[in-house]
């Protein structure tokens, strides 16, 4: 693979870093008032509204800078950069804290329903989602089915991918508005409300992530199933060029 298309790919713990440990760790630790200590380093806290807008910059940045690099986003990540745009105008203008909760469930809700409404256009989401060239060989796969006549078939599976997708939405929903429900107490604006958005950045990932990355890997095993029947190839073979060259990479190392 050329070089230039590797560093096009999305750096995980870059994302992880910027999107994730610096807000919770700002947030939680830094929108205080007075001192604290961080990383053995004694600091001045930035106060509620100054550490809730730094916190809040740092998925900011990335968004912007990841798209000027990769010239490439979607749907999700929009969605992502709107809800994170929200929390700051609910701070900021010391809205009611109850709305964290509403703006929450919000996002995975529009999400699930975009969707479900893309099924009856040319374009369903699914396949950006799923069926898309950096998890699987699209071009060989589509040639497959073309010369099988199978592409009708195809279609069927993508629906029904779509549903459990939409499935792993629907529970990050209900799931996104009980935590903020059960830890955004005090009114926004305030200390505390900062460092309980925090704890919610943070315990989301595992509370809520985890459940819908688990219903995504059922929707992802269900369409790589399908695929293997319908294609006659070998799931290896049904993996993007990339995918499939990290693995025979692996393969060399451990045989070495």
């Amino acid at each position: 693979m050329a070089e230039g298309e590797k560093k096009k790919r999305e750096n995980p713990l870059v994302s992880i870093f910027f999107n994730i440990i610096m807000p919770v760790m700002i947030l939680t630790k830094l929108s205080k008032t007075g001192t604290v200590s961080f990383f053995g380093i004694e600091m001045e806290c930035l106060g509620p509204l100054k550490g809730l807008l730094i916190a809040l910059a740092f998925p900011t940045i990335y968004f912007i800078w990841d798209y000027l690099k990769r010239k490439k986003t979607n749907f999700i990540s929009i969605i992502g950069f709107v809800s994170i745009l929200l929390t700051g105008v609910i701070g900021v203008f010391e809205f009611p804290s109850e709305w964290i909760a509403y703006k929450e469930a919000s996002v995975p809700f529009i999400i699930g329903i975009a969707l479900l409404i893309s099924l009856k256009t040319p374009f369903p989401l699914v396949k950006k989602l799923l069926y898309n060239d950096e998890i699987m060989d699209v071009e060989r796969i589509d040639g497959i089915l073309k010369e099988t006549n199978q592409e009708d078939k195809f279609e069927k599976v993508l629906v029904n991918a779509t549903y459990i997708v939409a499935a792993s939405f629907l529970l990050s929903t209900i799931l996104n508005f009980v935590l903020a429900k059960i830890l955004i107490k005090s009114p926004s604006g305030t200390e505390e409300f900062a460092q309980e958005l925090g704890q919610m950045t943070g315990l989301s990932y595992i509370v809520i992530a985890l459940p819908s990355c688990l219903v995504m890997m059922v929707a992802l095993f269900y369409l790589f199933r399908s695929m293997t029947k319908i294609t006659g190839l070998p799931l290896e073979r049904l993996l993007a060029p990339h995918l499939q060259d990290s693995i025979k990479e692996e393969e060399t190392s451990e045989k070495q």
